[in-house]
């Protein structure tokens, strides 16, 4: 699994949304079907907050194609945006959620700004915001920053430094 984790690109643009949203004062989230092995590689790398996803069940050292402890599903990723919105002590309404497949729904409608990234159609339509065509950080625009915005900081983080 450790030669997985090289071989799968990021998606466009994320590097500079997390560390933009971190510069911003935003917590960040992962919320996964997939599989903590690779959400908690992603949280060193990008210094994710919150990581939630599938534990696999491994037994004498190898993977035994199960799942441990309960299915990250989307009733479940609902569920844990309002648990990590009460534990920040915000309310949903201040959320922003990004997601693409059809169990991204419930959190995406959870949230105060659900987000369809690259998504199926379904959710695409589903969704009150969508990005199709840029990268992650486009998302950025639907926050309101601009690139002007991101120079300045970048610029006065550099100087400060």
């Amino acid at each position: 699994m450790q030669e997985l984790l090289h071989s799968v690109p990021l998606a466009d643009g994320a590097e500079r949304l997390i560390s933009t949203l971190k510069r911003l004062g935003y917590r960040t989230a992962i919320l996964s079907g997939g599989f903590t092995f690779f959400g908690q590689h992603l949280q060193k790398r990008l210094g994710i907050d919150y990581v939630f996803a599938n534990r696999l069940e491994i037994v004498d050292g190898a993977v035994t194609g199960k799942v441990a402890g309960e299915i990250v599903d989307g009733a479940k990723k609902a569920q844990l945006l309002a648990q990590i919105a009460q534990s920040e002590n915000i309310s949903l309404d201040q959320v922003v959620a990004v997601g693409d497949g059809a169990n991204d729904l419930p959190m995406l409608n959870a949230a105060g700004m659900g987000i369809a990234f690259q998504a199926k159609p379904l959710v695409r339509e589903s969704a009150r915001h969508a990005v199709s065509h840029l990268g992650l950080d486009g998302i950025l625009y639907l926050l309101g920053v601009r690139d002007r915005d991101l120079e300045h900081a970048e610029f006065r983080s550099i100087s400060a430094g």
